[in-house]
């Protein structure tokens, strides 16, 4: 037994020793720094960026809200905006520079006699910093278009805008409701619906089977007087250049001796000549009719 121990407690020292010099060598982690601040999120990554500060405490938001609607709402609108006869509070400097109250709490608290402003002295600091809040937030939706969101934009009436569709839009020459436009309203949202209607050209898209519109078809005369026909790819004021039927592409100058002349056929012409006849009315009223198409 004596002679099997010795070899026996040296394996175990050997064992010992191996993982002490292992954990010696293995690099310890890092030690958690103390008060590490939070991991921003993208809303104040995006405020960071635009330096326009945190954002304030979203109940003092609507605690102000609350407040400013019915005491300041009439004169400077609900939204800060401006209304009947104060001007907008989301782009004066007074709002910009607040700290907590600091510049709005002496004008809310003396008024503005000389410009029709009431003073509003029973007002406590609390209540100040709450509206000073609220305006913060505002001016701060104004400077970050990223949280930006689109209101209800269906305002119009459908009936108006149906008499115009086959009235003086005379849209029912190229387009049915029950023809092209047959469920429209489910295939498109209000603003991308919309955005077809005001910026037609922009909005077409090739190579999607489904949103796509006839193309734009270009007719080039050379000096020579032969003619080259296809679809237009671009043009500007010194270029035309289209695709043939065969796929090839071909760019000619508009200008200089080589210049050519060309004519543009465009299925959207109609579409682009109405944005000079809509009024703001027969805009909401066709976009309203349209989303009844489902």
């Amino acid at each position: 037994m004596k002679f099997f121990a010795l070899p026996l407690v040296c394996s175990f020292l050997l064992f010992g020793a191996a993982s002490l010099l292992i954990s010696a060598q293995a690099p310890s982690p890092a030690p958690a720094p103390r008060n590490a601040p939070p991991a921003q999120t993208p809303q104040r990554r995006a405020a960071d960026f635009l330096a326009i500060g945190a954002p304030p405490d979203p109940a003092a938001v609507a605690r102000g809200q609350k407040i400013f609607v019915p005491t300041c709402g009439f004169c400077h609108g609900t939204n800060a905006t401006g209304g009947e006869s104060g001007p907008d509070l989301v782009r004066s400097v007074i709002v910009l520079h607040d700290n907590n109250g600091s510049t709005i709490g002496p004008v809310v608290l003396k008024g503005r006699p000389s410009k029709g402003m009431p003073a509003f002295s029973s007002m406590t600091p609390d209540q100040i910093s709450d509206i000073a809040a609220f305006l913060k937030s505002r001016t701060q939706a104004a400077a970050n278009r990223m949280e930006y969101k689109i209101q209800n934009i269906v305002t119009g009436d459908p009936k108006a805008g149906q008499a115009f569709f086959n009235g003086p839009g005379t849209c029912n020459k190229c387009h049915s409701p029950t023809g092209d436009l047959a469920k429209i309203a489910d295939k498109y949202d209000p603003v991308k619906l919309q955005s077809k209607l005001l910026y037609p050209r922009t909005s077409r898209s090739r190579g999607n089977p489904e949103e796509e519109t006839a193309p734009a078809k270009a007719t080039v005369t050379l000096p020579s007087g032969q003619t080259v026909t296809g679809i237009l790819e671009n043009i500007d004021d010194f270029n035309v250049s289209l695709r043939d039927s065969s796929g090839d592409y071909h760019s000619y100058p508009l200008e200089g001796r080589d210049a050519v002349k060309v004519q543009i056929a465009d299925p959207l012409d109609a579409h682009v000549a109405l944005l000079k006849k809509y009024t703001n009315a027969d805009m909401h009223n066709v976009l309203a009719y349209l989303e009844t198409l489902k």
